[in-house]
C-alpha cells in the first residue's frame, strides 16, 4: 500500500471512531456503518422495503398485519424521500392499502369478504 492509501484508511477509521454509534459496534459493523454513512437519501431503504414487502406478500399471504406494517413503513419512507404533506401521505397509504386488499381478495377471498 502507498502511504497515501494508508493515510486515507486511517482517516476513514478515525471518522468511524468519532461516530456516536461506533462504540456499540463490532469491527464488521463499524465497516458497514462507514459505508452507510456515505449514502445520501432513502432510495436504497425504499427499494429494500419494497423487496421485503413483496416477499411477505408472496410467502406469507395470511399475515395481513405484517403486510400493513410494511406498507406503513414504505409510505413513511416515500413521504420522507419526497417530503409529502400529511394529506398526500394518507392518500398514498390508502391507495396502497386498497391495492393490498385487492390482491389479497384475489388470492384469499374468504379472508377479505368482511374487509
Amino acid at each position: 500500500m502507498t502511504s497515501e492509501t494508508e493515510e486515507a484508511i486511517k482517516d476513514d477509521e478515525a471518522d468511524v471512531a468519532d461516530n456516536f454509534y461506533s462504540d456499540a459496534c463490532n469491527e464488521a459493523e463499524r465497516l458497514q456503518l462507514q459505508k452507510a454513512g456515505e449514502i445520501e437519501g432513502l432510495d436504497d431503504e425504499i427499494a429494500m422495503l419494497r423487496v421485503k414487502l413483496r416477499s411477505v406478500v408472496s410467502k406469507r399471504k395470511e399475515n395481513i398485519p405484517l403486510m400493513l406494517r410494511g406498507i406503513d413503513l414504505l409510505v413513511k419512507a416515500v413521504s420522507a424521500r419526497y417530503r409529502l404533506s400529511k394529506k398526500a401521505e394518507e392518500d398514498l397509504s390508502d391507495s396502497l392499502a386498497g391495492v393490498l386488499r385487492g390482491v389479497g381478495g384475489a388470492l384469499m377471498p374468504e379472508r377479505f369478504d368482511d374487509a
